[in-house]
């Protein structure tokens, strides 16, 4: 046959016949059974020719036509429908109440479950209001602290730089003709001198700081207002020697006028320090520019 021949048409051919005898084999002897005749099934119902009757007398064949329909017969197949209508009418109400009840209790469980989610959301909310608001305080801390950090080692690096005029203080006692507590004087005044007042350096002199380097040319700042008191301004000095930047008013100047300032910033940027080749390319020193009325 052609449609044999090759051995895999052979093989399949073989295994669906012997499959297929194997299900008849198993349809005949564990198939479904049947009785003959079969077994009848429902509700046994009494032998009778009408839809009505009445009497304990059972006929055996069909009775003869009646004249006159029962009435009462009639009146109670009324009753029986009744009946069943009411039975069938509490039934249904049973079943809505079971049915209410049951909508009622869904509705109870959503209710319940809707409070636990909200509960849980508003714990939820406030716990990361809680953890936002110590992140925020923690890194507030952080930062000042920080910025703390910053000031002390900026002071303590320009006192360096300008020889201890940004410390504190930590030398005790005190001197002058006053009631008060105090060291009276001026800053660049002579530790020996018995006066405590003016200027302590003549008109406009100067004190020169920029650790260990000299100052070559000293110019003093013009004098055009009659205002006095001591300017200090923080100087930048390359290792050449030049003053590449000056910034007046800075901590320990008594007196903040314009005149003066400008002044003291002109004389401050035509100074010449000496020259060194292992100082900072960008050093930070101070001149004091003491500015008096008198000579």
């Amino acid at each position: 046959m052609a449609f044999l021949d090759t051995t895999h048409k052979r093989k399949s051919a073989l295994i669906t016949g012997i499959i297929t005898a194997l299900l008849l084999l198993i349809i005949f002897f564990f198939g479904l059974k049947y009785l003959d005749p079969p077994i009848e099934y429902g509700i046994a119902v009494n032998f009778g020719t009408t839809d009505f009757g009445s009497g304990n007398q059972q006929p055996q064949e069909e009775l003869q036509p009646m004249t006159q329909p029962s009435e009462p017969v009639e009146e109670h197949q009324e009753e029986v429908e009744e009946v069943v209508e009411e039975t069938s009418s509490e039934a249904v109400k049973a079943e809505k109440v079971i049915t209410q009840e049951n909508e009622e209790a869904i509705a109870i469980k959503k209710e319940e479950e809707a409070k636990k989610k909200l509960e849980a959301d508003r714990r939820n909310k406030l716990e990361a209001e809680r953890l936002a608001k110590e992140k925020i305080e923690r890194e507030k801390r952080e930062e000042a602290e920080r910025i703390k950090r910053e000031q002390e080692a900026k002071r303590k690096e320009l006192d360096a730089l300008m020889g201890g005029l940004n410390s504190d203080g930590k030398a005790k006692g005190g001197e002058g003709n006053d009631n008060q507590a105090g060291d009276k004087g001026k800053v660049t005044g002579d530790p020996n001198a018995q006066g405590y007042y003016g200027s302590g350096g003549g008109g406009g002199g100067g004190n020169y700081r920029l650790g260990n380097r000299q100052a070559l040319n000293k110019p003093k700042p013009a004098y055009n207002c009659n205002e006095e008191g001591n300017v200090y301004v923080s100087i930048t000095v390359d290792q050449n020697g030049k003053v590449i930047a000056a910034q007046p008013g800075v901590k320990g100047t008594t007196n903040s006028a314009t005149c003066l300032l400008e002044s003291a910033k002109e004389a401050a940027l035509k100074t010449k320090f000496s020259a060194d080749a292992s100082a900072p390319t960008r050093q930070i020193g101070v001149i004091i520019y003491n500015f008096s009325l008198s000579e």
